[in-house]
């Protein structure tokens, strides 16, 4: 899928946002500047309010927000050093309270939610290049909107 602008990836995260269910985590990656911070901003302001002041969570790791339906949590783990360290900030709790939005979930080496959406973000002539990949609760839940991988 191309994403044409920011516009296109903030549609991509409201849309994800609807789907979205606790316990589960949209796993975002890709390079610096392709978008995941869009995405997840979208994504998060889809489920509190469209102005929810959404920073990234670069420095702070994670950002915990409170929405009508479900809580979500940003997670950041770009500065992670070891995976052990996404769970002590809050990782675990944050799927049984409700859902995460990761970005650099590489950083988790193959300690990832089994129940996620991968969503692999390039840059291209067109834009945004999207690659979603479903996995567990998340199979088959992509392809009925229309968002097929």
């Amino acid at each position: 899928m191309i994403l044409a602008d920011e516009a296109a990836t903030a549609q991509l995260g409201a849309a994800l946002a609807r789907l979205l269910q606790a316990g589960e985590a949209v796993c975002l990656s890709g390079p610096l500047g392709a978008g995941k911070s869009t995405l997840a901003r979208a994504l998060v302001r889809a489920l509190t309010t469209p102005q929810e002041e959404v920073p990234s969570p670069t420095f702070t790791l994670v950002q915990f927000y409170e929405g009508p339906q479900l809580k979500v949590a940003h997670f950041d783990l770009y500065r992670l050093s070891d995976p052990d360290e996404a769970y002590e900030i809050g990782l675990d709790e944050a799927l049984d309270e409700g859902a995460a939005v990761i970005e650099w979930p590489e950083r988790l080496e193959g300690r990832l939610p089994a129940d996620r959406l991968d969503v692999e973000i390039g840059l291209s002539e067109a834009g945004r290049s999207v690659r979603l990949t479903p996995f567990g609760t998340w199979e088959g839940r992509v392809r009925g909107m229309g968002l097929e991988p």
